[in-house]
């Protein structure tokens, strides 16, 4: 049993996953943070609807999406090894469930924990063909997005994420361009015409509770995945050039440490809201400000870190409680 990838890691998913953490983070922050209701007409309002517009419902989306591809991949590549991938990937998944039990005390709407549960029920669809699958999570996507159900939403995400998988979707993709290119411009008009509509039932009566808010939220919410497509399939292309691979390199290490990045974001806005006692205290747009300083720390410290060791601190120990031996973590010069 080796717990060391080789060198048949996809890249790709390494930079989608950089890129969707930093998402995940504006819209955590504001949350965890409590940040004051913006005021209309000021700076706050128009950042609060960029976040509802772009970014709400469109990373969460990317990131349930990727889990998906990596259960595809990680159950495949055990059993081409000779491994029983459904025993590792338990193990695996009881892991992430109490990495989350445990992070849902700073976090109440964390994802890991919910993760771990969808996966436990997508995993006897990994034999399913995968015309079947597809049918079944895009299916299951529009029912729960028409319904408005945000908590179910990663369920066909990660069904979607394996049928992406199965059809070996980030696999060769330079020849794969033309389609990419075709999917993210249908991508594109759709999410244009999508964020032009949610747009119109901005409320005009600032922000206390009313029919106009909910039906902002809930078109937001219900229309997501199409804007989470076209960033997925922009993205993508963007780094198959070797300028913007060098340009988002940060992001690549940042993914590859996704776990302890993610738990990590967690705990710098509790160090900001509890330890520096600005919970409640700051606007929507200081929010902004306090994750770019986030982002700069963790970003550099992916870096060197992955310069020294193999995986991230918390990859090591969720990898050695997936194979039950512990893997090398420093790297040999």
């Amino acid at each position: 049993m080796n717990p060391i990838e080789g060198s048949n890691r996809i890249q790709t998913l390494d930079y989608l996953r950089g890129f969707a953490l930093l998402g995940i983070l504006l819209i955590n922050s504001v949350f965890l943070l409590s940040a004051r209701t913006p005021i209309p007409g000021t700076m706050d309002e128009h950042y609060w609807k960029f976040l509802y517009l772009f970014i709400e419902g469109r990373f969460f989306t990317i990131f349930s999406f990727l889990f998906g591809i990596g259960f595809y991949l990680f159950i495949s590549r055990a059993i081409a090894k000779g491994n029983n991938g459904y025993i590792l990937f338990l193990r695996r998944l009881l892991a992430m469930f109490l990495f989350g039990l445990i992070h849902s005390m700073y976090h109440p709407g964390e994802a890991l924990s919910i993760y771990a549960v969808f996966g436990l029920l997508v995993l006897p669809l990994y034999k399913l063909k995968k015309e079947l699958n597809l049918v079944i999570s895009l299916g299951l996507l529009f029912v729960f997005s028409l319904v408005g159900m945000k908590v179910l939403l990663p369920l066909p995400m990660i069904l979607l994420g394996l049928t992406a998988g199965q059809y070996r979707v980030f696999e060769q993709i330079s020849a794969k361009k033309k389609k990419i290119i075709w999917f993210t411009m249908i991508a594109f008009i759709l999410s244009v015409l999508a964020l032009v509509y949610q747009n119109q039932l901005l409320p005009t009566q600032g922000f206390q509770e009313s029919n106009s808010l909910y039906w902002f939220y809930y078109i937001g919410l219900m229309v997501g995945p199409i804007v989470s497509s076209f960033y997925v399939g922009a993205y993508v292309l963007l780094v198959q050039s070797s300028f913007f691979q060098r340009l988002f390199s940060p992001l690549k290490a940042y993914g590859r440490m996704a776990l302890t990045n993610y738990l990590m974001q967690t705990v710098f806005i509790m160090i900001v809201g509890y330890g520096l006692n600005l919970s409640g205290q700051i606007h929507y747009l200081q929010s902004l400000f306090i994750c770019l300083v986030i982002y700069l720390i963790q970003l550099l410290y992916s870096i060197i870190w992955l310069r020294f060791f193999h995986f991230g601190p918390l990859e090591w120990v969720w990898r050695m409680f997936t194979y039950l031996e512990v893997p090398p973590l420093l790297k040999r010069k």
